[in-house]
């Protein structure tokens, strides 16, 4: 009996084995592009787009530089890849990745690994910087729930923390297009690629 075909083929023409990714096999572009298209909360926000992968991945970025303005773009550069590997596998709310089990999170990490390489970031990164980005993540996770997600304050405080008001009070989710925060993403990606 033949194996299930387990690699995907990306626009930019490149074969990603999901069971062996390597650095090679990795675009900036195609992550970009999937990212784009990849809706968070299942796409249950309001507006006239979804609020795309790509767009948290960029504001997580932000709030990250916000809260450890003396870290390196290296790690800066690891918070807009944060989410990266959903441009293969979509982004699943956490009740389902409990459901799946290690298998998800297994998964996850290899193409994590492949993708850091593939950017000049160590496969694994450092528990402090994941748990930096982690907490940035949160106040994206925050911002989203009470301006798109239709969370009350309450609520976002209970599941993701209280937030301070200065770190968050001027910052605006985007909802636009997939091409222009693809091209955003990119963007991003290529200023901080140029400042490591």
């Amino acid at each position: 009996m033949a194996q299930p075909r387990a690699w995907q083929r990306m626009l930019s023409g490149r074969r990603l084995d999901l069971l062996d990714p390597t650095p090679m096999d990795i675009e900036i572009e195609d992550i970009a592009h999937g990212l784009a298209f990849v809706a968070r909360w299942n796409g249950q926000t309001h507006g006239d787009y979804a609020y795309s992968v790509a767009e948290h991945s960029i504001l997580v970025e932000e709030i990250y530089r916000r809260l450890y303005p003396k870290e390196p773009v290296k790690w800066q550069l690891a918070a807009l890849l944060h989410d990266a590997p959903e441009y293969v596998i979509g982004d699943m709310i956490s009740p389902v990745k409990a459901a799946i089990g290690p298998d998800y999170g297994e998964l996850d990490d290899r193409l994590t690994a492949a993708i850091h390489i593939r950017f000049g970031l160590p496969a694994k990164l450092p528990a402090t910087v994941k748990k930096r980005i982690k907490k940035a993540d949160k106040v994206s996770a925050w911002l989203e729930a009470t301006q798109i997600a239709g969370f009350s304050v309450e609520e976002s405080n209970k599941f993701f923390g209280k937030m301070d008001s200065a770190l968050i009070g001027d910052l605006k989710l985007r909802l636009r297009p997939p091409m222009e925060t693809r091209i955003a993403f990119t963007e991003r990606h290529a200023a901080l690629m140029a400042a490591l």
